[in-house]
């Protein structure tokens, strides 16, 4: 397989690029949602989770820029109607402006509330409620949630309804 994407297939980059955040976003809103329903919050948790949304900004300019400079997209799936194709543009587009909106306000949160020091030092998690950066990322993790249902709905439509092999394009399964 190409590192580059074909007119039918993502190339080797893309796909570990997507695989990498997949996984890195999935682990970072696990350990929100923790620290979120938790009374005290363990710093290796939140540390973790600051590694983790970092890793997901930097894979998600990573990909824009390998979208921009080396790479392009393969076709529309054949036979696809022209607003599903939009509509994939439209929420793969708001994906990544959620992803870089989350990591800058997960930045902006720990800035704010001088979690770093603490952290370094062996101290206690800040309290983060009422900080606006953090009350950004909470709507804003809602807001990725539901993009990520409809992205992981669709991708499953295409593969077990339109038995296209959609799936096939990212790695997952043998090209047609």
């Amino acid at each position: 397989m190409s590192m580059k994407s074909s007119s039918t297939r993502y190339g080797t980059t893309a796909i570990t690029i997507h695989w990498a955040s997949a996984l890195c976003v999935i682990l970072a809103f696990a350990a929100g949602l923790v620290m979120d329903n938790s009374a005290e919050i363990p710093p290796t948790l939140l540390i973790s989770h600051i590694v983790l949304g970092v890793a997901v900004l930097v894979l998600t300019l990573l990909r824009i820029l390998w979208w921009i400079v080396a790479d392009r997209h393969p076709a529309p799936p054949s036979g696809q109607p022209r607003w599903q194709a939009g509509a994939a543009r439209l929420v793969h587009g708001l994906l990544y402006v959620i992803l870089i909106l989350m990591a800058t306000s997960g930045i902006a949160t720990v800035i704010a509330s001088g979690a770093i020091p603490l952290l370094a030092s062996g101290g206690a998690v800040p309290d983060f409620d009422g900080l606006v950066p953090r009350l950004a990322h909470g709507v804003m993790s809602k807001i990725l949630l539901g993009l990520f249902v409809i992205h992981l709905g669709a991708a499953l439509y295409h593969q077990f309804i339109r038995r296209d092999r959609l799936l096939a394009r990212m790695g997952l399964g043998p090209a047609s």
